[in-house]
């Protein structure tokens, strides 16, 4: 689903477009207006999930970042819905009506904090319990799985075994480019089993990303430490560095570079999605001390002491 689409807008629109595109939208094709009118309800949704999306600063900043398929293979339906509360929202563009206090389907899109049904499982008449009209749901299950930095860099596809409605069962998942630690990958249907004429729960896959035995990360880009000998931190030189792809370059050290400078190699970090660019690589450059000194190493640095370095 494109959100910008389903409102009208194009991306970058403000916050205000936003707000001002929805009521408009939701003034068109709320459930009051359209009474057993089932594209409109349908339509009604839509903009509703857009809504939620677009109108949290958060989310709508990786919505633009990812795009629509990025977005949604790290935001769950319940994510996307946490902590927005269609009534309070409608409620405030002036919806009166029902006894639900303005809002039909008594709509708490973030999961349960003020008690309301889920709209996305009502009726179509918008009255009575889901339960009484659905076929009841499975259990959503959720497991970790653990991915490497070269995974996040290239994608992959990973091979889960697990027990599906009490069976053994192996799974495939793939993993997009860019994935950020603690994000979801949803599996529809291999979840927990569902009583007789209802649907199997979805399983989610929380991602671990395994620590780097040499490049730790910072969003999509890499931190590379590099130790040089006193000498040429001093003097400057050409190093060697290796990027996290088997890359080799001869980069500059700086005279006199100092311990917190960092060196860039733009464009070698990790991609910020399956089909974002990728940021950059920066070289730590840190001074090696020696443990032990040779016999001319010993007398050099006493010179060096006795000179004021």
């Amino acid at each position: 689903m494109e959100y910008y689409e389903q409102l009208g807008l194009s991306k970058g629109a403000s916050t205000q477009e936003i707000k001002k595109a929805y009521r408009k939208l939701a003034l068109k094709y709320h459930p009051d207006k359209n009474q057993g009118d089932k594209a409109a309800e349908e339509k009604f949704k839509e903009i509703s999930e857009a809504y939620a999306v677009l109108s949290d600063p958060e989310k709508k900043k990786q919505y633009d970042t990812y795009g629509s398929t990025g977005f949604h293979q790290r935001y769950s339906q319940e994510d996307i819905f946490r902590n927005f509360n269609l009534d309070d929202i409608l409620n405030q563009f002036g919806f009166g009506g029902r006894s639900s206090g303005g809002n039909p389907f008594r709509m708490n899109m973030g999961g349960g904090a003020s008690g309301g049904q889920s709209f996305f499982n009502q009726s179509p008449t918008g009255g009575g319990c889901s339960s009484c009209h659905s076929p009841a749901k499975g259990q959503d299950l959720t497991y970790q799985i653990s991915v490497t930095l070269e995974d996040v860099l290239h994608g992959t596809e990973k091979s889960i075994a697990l027990r599906h409605n009490g069976s053994p069962q192996n799974v495939s998942v793939k993993v997009p480019k860019g994935i950020e630690a603690g994000k979801k990958l949803r599996l529809k249907g291999k979840g927990g089993q569902a009583p007789p004429g209802g649907t199997s729960g979805d399983l989610y896959l929380k991602v671990d990303i395994i620590s780097h035995d040499r490049f730790g990360r910072d969003g999509d880009n890499l931190i590379l430490e590099q130790k040089i000998p006193f000498s040429q931190a001093c003097l400057g030189a050409r190093v060697e560095v290796e990027t996290l792809d088997g890359k080799k370059f001869m980069v500059n050290v700086p005279a006199g570079i100092q311990g917190d400078a960092k060196l860039r190699l733009k464009g070698h970090g990790l991609p910020g999605g399956p089909l974002s660019g990728r940021g950059d690589l920066y070289v730590k450059v840190g001074v090696e001390i020696p443990k032990e000194l040779g016999q001319e190493q010993q007398e050099v640095i006493e010179k060096l002491q006795e000179v004021g370095l």
